[in-house]
C-alpha cells in the first residue's frame, strides 16, 4: 500500500469514515471527476460496493455526487470540508460528557441497594482525578485537611474542569491547611492564574496543633484519603455514614483551633484544591 494511501485512510478513520471512502476520495483528487465505472477502476472499490456506500459518501461532505445524463458523476470536495465533520465530533463528545455526568448521578443515586460500608482504592494520577471528580457529586459541604494542592499532581486542564463543575453546582468547601500546602500554592500560582473555587474557606493549622501528613476529604457519607509516597499516588474512599460523621466532628474540633485566613501573616491562599 502506498504511504499516501495509508495516511489518508488513517485520518479518515479518525473522523469516522471507512477506508473505502478514503480510497474513493484519493482517486477523485488524483484523477478528477469520474463515473462509477471509472471510480471503481481507479479506487479499487467494486461498483456494487460504491452504490452501497452512497449514503456515507454524500454525508461525508468530502465527496459530491452529480446526476448527469442519467448517470452519477463523482467530484472531490475541498478537504477543508472536513472541519464540518470535526465540529460534529466535538459536539458529540460534549454531548457524551454531559450525558455521562447525568448517567453517573443516576446510577449513584440509589443507595438503598448498597451495603452499609464500601471501600474503594485508587492508584496514580488518574485515580486521584477520579476521586476528585466523585467529589463533584457531593450534596453536602466538603470538609478537607490538605497536605498539598492537587493541580500539581493532576494538570491544569483537569483542575479547571473540576473547578468549573464544582462552581456550576454551587459546592461549598472548608479546608484546613499547613505549611506544605501553602508552599505548594505559592509555587503553583507563581506560574499560573486559573479559575478558583467560588465558595471556599480556609484556615491555617500549625504543626504544633496537628501535623498534616496526608490529605483527607469528607462529604456526604464519604471519607477519602490520598497521599504520595516515593513518587506513587494512592488513595482510598470509605463510604459509611457513621465514619463520615465522626470525621466531621474531628474536623470541626480542629477548625476551632485553626487560625483564620486573615492571620496567615500575609500568605494568600488562592484556588484551593478541595
Amino acid at each position: 500500500m502506498h504511504a499516501d494511501t495509508r495516511t489518508v485512510r488513517t485520518y479518515f478513520s479518525k473522523i469516522g469514515l471507512s477506508e473505502e471512502v478514503a480510497d474513493i476520495y484519493l482517486a477523485l483528487r488524483l484523477h478528477g471527476p469520474q463515473s462509477i465505472s471509472e471510480l471503481s477502476r481507479y479506487s479499487g472499490v467494486e461498483r456494487t460496493r460504491i452504490y452501497r456506500l452512497m449514503s456515507e459518501l454524500k454525508s461525508s461532505s468530502l465527496i459530491e455526487v452529480e446526476v448527469k445524463y442519467k448517470r452519477n458523476v463523482f467530484h472531490a470536495a475541498p478537504l477543508t470540508n472536513v472541519q464540518t465533520l470535526i465540529a460534529k465530533k466535538e459536539q458529540d463528545l460534549r454531548d457524551l460528557q454531559e450525558q455521562m455526568v447525568q448517567l453517573d448521578e443516576l446510577l449513584s443515586s440509589d443507595r438503598l441497594a448498597s451495603p452499609a460500608t464500601t471501600i474503594q482504592s485508587y492508584q496514580g494520577p488518574e485515580g486521584l482525578k477520579q476521586m476528585h471528580w466523585n467529589q463533584t457529586r457531593a450534596h453536602t459541604e466538603a470538609l478537607s485537611i490538605l497536605y498539598e494542592n492537587i493541580q500539581g499532581r493532576t494538570n491544569l486542564a483537569f483542575f479547571e474542569r473540576w473547578v468549573q463543575r464544582c462552581n456550576e453546582r454551587g459546592l461549598a468547601f472548608r479546608s484546613l491547611v499547613g505549611d506544605n500546602f501553602i508552599a505548594s500554592q505559592k509555587k503553583w500560582y507563581g506560574r499560573h492564574d486559573n479559575e478558583r473555587l467560588e465558595r471556599w474557606q480556609g484556615r491555617y493549622l500549625p504543626d504544633a496543633v496537628f501535623p498534616i501528613t496526608y490529605s483527607t476529604i469528607i462529604y456526604d457519607d464519604v471519607v477519602a484519603y490520598y497521599n504520595w509516597k516515593d513518587g506513587e499516588i494512592f488513595g482510598m474512599e470509605i463510604r459509611n455514614q457513621q465514619i463520615a460523621d465522626t470525621q466531621r466532628a474531628v474536623f470541626e474540633m480542629l477548625w476551632r483551633q485553626a487560625l483564620p485566613e486573615r492571620d496567615y501573616a500575609g500568605v494568600e491562599l488562592r484556588g484551593a484544591s478541595s
